[in-house]
């Protein structure tokens, strides 16, 4: 006989744009919000009852009114509010997940009056997962699309090598990543003060480059553990990170045809190849603390 497993339903994808003005000069906060639900739901799919749903409908005018009347003071003090109210209003609602994207903007400075222009961010997308099931907090923050590049101070060599082996080692190469990353927070419940959510994510990001910058790296998984340990070192609030780095390799031009020689000493020229791609994922834990963030960080 079969019998319903795990399910979920909600709104994903629900685009707010929240602008606060203070006098002549305005705030923008630009979100992408998924909602999903889960609890009391066997009823709609053996027979079809909606006795226990809330439209998805409903979850969608939920995020723009709670825009309006909570504000957005961040990606995960917003999802927080969401994730709280459908289950608290709703009995059947056991647990709320809450995933954001945010899309940063900057200050365009010009010469008339007031500060109300912006040009779109281009470095990363914010990311943020608020899941509450009525008493505990799991709150993960995050980013994608952070591309890096070191010039130098980056070699391969010494690895393994066997018939199908033609990479030539390398003393001095391009380090170059695009930088997914989720980092778990240690606060779980409402008994604790919340942290300092903006502050956190400007550290964490500020940690994580310094350590991209600062390791002389002799493989991209000993780059990826010193961003998560210093992350870890230097951020209480933070239990766990994981990482999605894929290799954006460069590969030195062959110009021994054309009678020149291609040298990392003088002006190198690189090929940049974006596919296939080496990817490396680890995750850095706090000792003591439990694994938790999914191996893969697509399905956050």
């Amino acid at each position: 006989m079969p019998i319903l497993g795990s399910n979920q339903y909600g709104k994903a994808e629900n685009r707010v744009v929240k602008i606060t003005r203070d006098g002549a000069t305005h705030h923008i906060k630009d979100l992408n919000v998924s909602v999903s639900l889960s609890g009391d739901m066997e009823e709609v799919h053996y027979s079809g009852s909606n006795a226990n749903v809330l439209p998805t409908d409903t979850t969608k005018n939920t995020v723009y009114a709670f825009a309006k009347e909570h504000g957005i003071e961040s990606a995960e003090q917003f999802g927080i509010h969401l994730a709280r109210h459908f289950v608290t209003s709703q009995p059947a609602i056991h647990r709320a997940r809450i995933r954001v994207e945010e899309y940063s903007w900057e200050r365009v400075e010009h010469g008339g009056e007031g500060a109300h222009s912006f040009v779109r961010k281009g470095q990363e997308t914010r990311l943020a997962q608020i899941t509450y099931d009525g008493s505990s907090w799991e709150v993960l923050s995050g980013l994608k699309d952070l591309t890096v590049l070191n010039s130098t101070d980056s070699e391969f060599w010494g690895y393994v090598k066997d018939k199908y082996t033609t990479l030539p080692e390398a003393h001095d190469r391009i380090l170059a990543t695009e930088v997914s990353g989720r980092w778990r927070f240690d606060w779980t419940d409402d008994e604790r003060p919340m942290p300092d959510w903006e502050e956190s994510y400007a550290q964490v990001k500020r940690h994580m480059l310094q350590a991209f910058a600062e390791t002389y790296s002799l493989s991209l998984q000993q780059t990826l553990y010193q961003m998560g340990a210093r992350i870890i070192d230097h951020r209480d609030e933070i239990d766990e990170v994981r990482f999605s780095l894929p290799n954006k390799h460069h590969f030195l031009v062959d110009l021994t045809p054309f009678g020149l020689k291609n040298d990392t000493a003088d002006g190198a020229v690189y090929f940049a190849a974006d596919r296939p791609y080496g990817l490396i994922e680890a995750t850095v834990l706090r000792d003591g603390c439990e694994e938790k963030i999914p191996a893969d960080l697509t399905n956050l």
